[in-house]
């Protein structure tokens, strides 16, 4: 048996067991899909933010990419978060970035690594931010998990510098936003920064006719 092939066996023993333990939870999950969350994680396959998080089908709202990065050219991270706002109408948006995370950890050496430098560069940015702070630990795997928490609370800052939270944040005092961090060693997650719905940020950074 191929690894594919094992995939989809295993599928259909889930899919079985699931309407073992509840007939109707196929038709009920195809038309019903109001998540209270939206999850922002790294791509990293020791990272599934439903089982993680304990939650169910239908219960949290996905997108991954390397390193759980906001950044306010990518198209694909703006819809997501247009519909997840907009349309789900979620309560809470969730940046989940993790402990030895390779792409952090990429972002920290000056090695060229083809196309994947662009999407690095955003985090060497926040490396520069920090630079005084980051400099001053001497222990290299805790520079980067040090690295991997102002990461985390970067891209919190570049959710709220989008027009989509800050008019949702002024016509509905809506989603707090989060910074977490997950450890890959105990399983744990650690809250790292929060941001409360309508919190004031840098005018430079607020739109005045939303």
């Amino acid at each position: 048996m191929t690894p594919y092939e094992k995939l989809l066996l295993e599928n259909k023993a889930w899919a079985a067991e699931k309407v073992s333990d509840d007939p109707d939870f196929f038709n009920r999950l195809a038309n019903l899909q109001t998540p209270d969350f939206l999850w922002i994680g790294c791509s990293d396959s020791r990272v599934p933010a439903n089982e993680i998080t304990g939650t169910r089908p239908g219960e949290i709202f996905v997108h991954r990419n390397v390193a759980n990065m906001v950044v306010h050219t990518d198209l694909n991270l703006l819809t997501v978060l247009e519909y997840a706002v907009n349309h789900l109408k979620v309560k809470h948006v969730i940046v989940c970035g993790h402990y030895n995370c390779g792409g952090v950890k990429a972002s920290m050496t000056q090695h060229n690594f083809g196309i994947i430098n662009k999407w690095l560069r955003n985090i060497k940015d926040v490396y520069r931010f920090h630079r005084e702070e980051l400099d001053a630990i001497a222990d290299e795997e805790k520079r980067a998990d040090r690295l991997v928490e102002l990461n985390v609370q970067e891209q919190v800052m570049n959710l709220a510098k989008t027009s989509i939270i800050q008019k949702a944040w002024k016509t509905e005092q809506r989603p707090q936003l989060h910074g977490w961090v997950y450890g890959l060693k105990d399983g744990l997650i650690n809250p790292v920064f929060e941001m409360e719905a309508g919190i004031h940020i840098d005018n430079l950074y607020e739109f005045d006719d939303l």
